[in-house]
């Protein structure tokens, strides 16, 4: 494993936990209730056209309707209004990506401009200049392999040279189709009871909740 590459939301910053709230608090309000721990194991990690998707097919299913026009672009600003109030590093991931030597990339399901943000306010973006991926950027977010196929390409690495770190499993079943290894990463503030049991399931080899215990584990690969 010589490239690492992590996905952002709850593995480099803490957006996933605000952006969660945000979401289940918005639906909520137009009558759709999830559990918490059912919305995350449902959603988390998916690319945004598809979130969209099943979100409305859901208010479809309950009330024979399309979500309220304008639904998600409020939605949205309500995301990026916490996070930029909010967002911070995850406690020690800077310090781990500092330490790598190796190539290193982001790649994750959040819009280019929304993901550039988070890494700016949080201290990370100079740790990973031009290497920052956005589902944006291909056909297919996870947990196709696509984006991360893509990273790789860019890091001029070998899929089976490279290591994913996720925190979803969407983002898991993405590495493992793209042929990668990956860990999980349960470390990020949102993850419920029995998360990391369902990181493993996808197929992440190793789950953490801390980026101490990646970095033991990463010295001693």
């Amino acid at each position: 494993m010589n490239a690492v590459i992590f996905d952002c939301d709850g593995v480099l910053v803490n957006s996933e936990s605000l952006i969660l709230e945000v979401e289940l608090t918005g639906l909520a309000e137009i009558g759709l209730t999830y559990a918490r721990a059912d919305f995350i194991t449902r959603f988390l990690g998916m690319g945004e056209a598809d979130f969209e998707a099943a979100l409305d097919a859901d208010h479809h299913a309950a009330f024979g309707a399309p979500l309220p026009a304008g639904f998600f672009d409020q939605l949205y600003e309500r995301r990026i209004a916490a996070v930029e109030r909010d967002v911070r590093a995850i406690d020690r991931a800077k310090a781990f990506a500092q330490s790598l030597i190796g190539p290193k990339a982001v790649a994750s399901s959040s819009k280019t401009k929304a993901l550039a943000m988070k890494l700016e306010r949080s201290g990370l973006a100079s740790l990973f200049g031009a290497h920052v991926y956005s589902a944006d950027r291909v056909a297919n977010a996870k947990p196709a392999p696509d984006l991360f196929v893509h990273a790789a390409e860019q890091l001029g690495a070998p899929p089976t040279d490279c290591l994913v770190i996720e925190d979803s499993e969407h983002g898991v079943r993405a590495a493992v189709a793209a042929g990668m290894a990956c860990w999980g990463f349960t470390g990020g503030g949102h993850c419920p009871p029995g998360h990391d049991r369902r990181l493993s399931q996808a197929g992440a080899a190793a789950v953490f909740d801390h980026f101490n215990a990646v970095m033991t584990a990463y010295l001693a690969r």
